[in-house]
């Protein structure tokens, strides 16, 4: 049975369904526009050739990132990403947690699932995940593959020169 309010709900989700679709397709469409013909197709196809990236993570790394090269060493972009533990040190204690909270928020989660595809196709990085999910829970494993992802994507970036994935 159906009621007059119903529809008119019903009606109405529809609408928005469909408004957003049309969205996401503008959206896309500029995202490939960008990636074709642009000042920045170099540096998103150099991000696309890294497993786990493709087009809307490297879009949101060229964004979030802006110029990788001011982060001198991969500490200081690890904990610009927040995927470094949190840290309590007060006197002779010193406690080492889970990772901070501090972190671009966008970013961070875009490389933790970037780095679950990547350890299901890039072979040095499905060793190093199998390893360490010997020794921890995989949610934890995933973080240091992160890390690792992140180490490649700033490699790729500061030398200019396309992912090669390793043999094993």
């Amino acid at each position: 049975m159906t009621t007059l309010y119903g529809d008119i709900v019903l009606q109405e989700t529809l609408d928005t369904t469909e408004f957003l679709r049309g969205k996401l397709l503008k959206v896309t469409r500029h995202l490939r526009m960008l990636n074709k013909d642009s000042e920045y197709s170099g540096k998103l196809k150099l991000y696309q050739s890294i497993p786990g990236v493709g087009l809307i993570m490297a879009v949101t790394l060229l964004t979030e990132l802006e110029e990788i090269r001011r982060f001198k060493k991969l500490d200081q972009l690890c904990s610009y990403v927040g995927l470094v533990p949190r840290t309590d040190s007060s006197g002779e204690k010193d406690k080492t947690g889970p990772i901070t909270p501090r972190s671009n928020k966008p970013l961070r989660s875009c490389i933790v699932e970037s780095a679950w595809i990547a350890s299901r196709t890039d072979p040095s990085l499905i060793l190093s995940f199998n390893q360490l999910c010997r020794r921890m829970k995989p949610t934890e494993a995933i973080i240091r593959i992160a890390k690792k992802l992140l180490n490649r994507i700033r490699y790729v970036i500061n030398n200019e020169t396309a992912y090669v994935q390793a043999v094993v």
